[in-house]
């Protein structure tokens, strides 16, 4: 079981470095999303069941919708997109 810990932890790391690092804020918002469900994970294994369901619910669900929303409004996803077409 350690051994899948240390995994974890190590995906944790990568996620806060790689949403950090990234200049797709879609991207950004989905690393974003993998990093809260990878921190569920971790409260169940630290037998916290009650702060899995918290940071899933909040964390992975509302907080990221709640991004998707937001850029969806500012019209920050249709501008990325035309940018990546034009680029093709």
């Amino acid at each position: 079981m350690s051994v899948f810990t240390d995994i974890l932890l190590l995906f944790l790391v990568v996620c806060a470095v790689a949403a950090s690092l990234s200049k797709n804020l879609l991207n950004s918002i989905l690393i974003f999303m993998s990093y809260s469900l990878v921190m569920s994970i971790i409260w169940i294994l630290l037998e916290s069941p009650d702060l899995a369901i918290t940071e899933a619910a909040v964390g992975a669900g509302i907080t990221s919708l709640l991004f998707f929303v937001t850029l969806k409004k500012i019209h920050a996803i249709v501008e990325s997109d035309r940018k990546e077409k034009k680029d093709e």
